[in-house]
């Protein structure tokens, strides 16, 4: 499983100053976009688009975790990043805790030569299981460095 190589450290922070979810979102987005996986004329759809999810169904997984995922037209590959906020939002997550980490997935709205809609069914299933390893969980947590971050994504590819 080589999902984590989606993530560039350049897309990630490890202290992101958010007071609340759409903050983070518009945050997160900006940052993506910064690091050139975010094209910048895609950064305001996918903002809509991601505040959009949000209103229908929470993204917070639980465990302090939420995983804001869209389909997006424009996107030719995968555009992914792992945040962890300053201090923990509430997000409304399923099971009410506030949420600190959030791995945020962009996907194509259709199938491309960079992106398998198969695939990515296994990559949310595998980002579904990070939520649940309270282990991966606290070292994120603790990570000082964005590089970090996608190193212990790295390190849990295989968990």
């Amino acid at each position: 499983m080589t999902w984590w190589k989606n993530f560039k450290p350049s897309a990630c922070n490890h202290k992101l100053p958010a007071a609340e979810k759409e903050q983070a979102l518009r945050l997160i987005l900006e940052t993506m976009t910064k690091a050139k996986v975010l094209q910048s004329d895609l950064t305001e759809k996918a903002a809509a688009a991601m505040i959009a999810r949000e209103e229908l169904a929470t993204t917070g997984v639980g465990n302090g975790m939420a995983i804001p995922h869209i389909k997006l037209p424009g996107l030719t590959s995968v555009a992914c990043s792992i945040v962890v906020l300053r201090e923990p939002i509430d997000w409304k997550a399923v099971d009410g805790a506030p949420v600190d980490i959030v791995i945020t997935i962009l996907r194509p709205d259709a199938p491309t030569d960079e992106f398998d809609p198969a695939q990515h069914i296994k990559m949310m299933q595998w980002v579904a299981g990070l939520a649940r390893d309270g282990d991966f969980c606290s070292f994120v947590r603790n990570a000082d460095k964005k590089s970090t971050l996608v190193d212990l994504l790295k390190e849990h590819a295989h968990a």
